[in-house]
């Protein structure tokens, strides 16, 4: 007997990895999630060093509190981001450990929503300043 999970059983499908949910629980798996990709992902790291850099540029700024908090929400963008990445990459590599195109594909989109969010941060930024400066 095979170890493959048979997707035609419904039933069976709908039970898998279907924990007990409660409000602390909850709270304690996401912590978990945050723990776990904190450890193991360099980048996110990396990009929660960029995030406390830029928050405390933003909150120094001689900008209006409404400004200066535009700029720090946006923060958060990027770092949702790598989350959703890191939880891609992890599905992808449960699915397959070989090379396949499509699971490829899957963590290049993945890396292309974090490549977005930062792009995006950048242009609130720019926005910010450049309304900031010409007011």
């Amino acid at each position: 007997m095979s170890d493959a999970i048979n997707f035609n059983n419904e039933e069976m499908f709908v039970s898998l990895n279907k924990p007990d949910y409660s409000l602390f629980k909850n709270t304690r798996y996401a912590l978990q999630g945050l723990y776990e990709v904190f450890k193991n992902e360099q980048s996110f790291r990396m990009q929660l060093l960029f995030f406390l850099f830029a928050s405390v540029i933003a909150w120094i700024l001689p900008f209006s509190y409404v400004q200066r908090s535009i700029l720090f929400i946006s923060l958060f963008l990027p770092v949702i981001t790598e989350i959703i990445n890191s939880a891609i990459e992890r599905s992808v590599d449960l699915i397959t450990q070989e090379h396949h195109e499509l699971a490829k594909r899957a963590k290049d989109a993945g890396a292309a929503i974090v490549f977005v969010s930062f792009v995006t941060v950048a242009f609130v930024w720019f926005l910010v300043i450049f309304y900031s400066y010409m007011s």
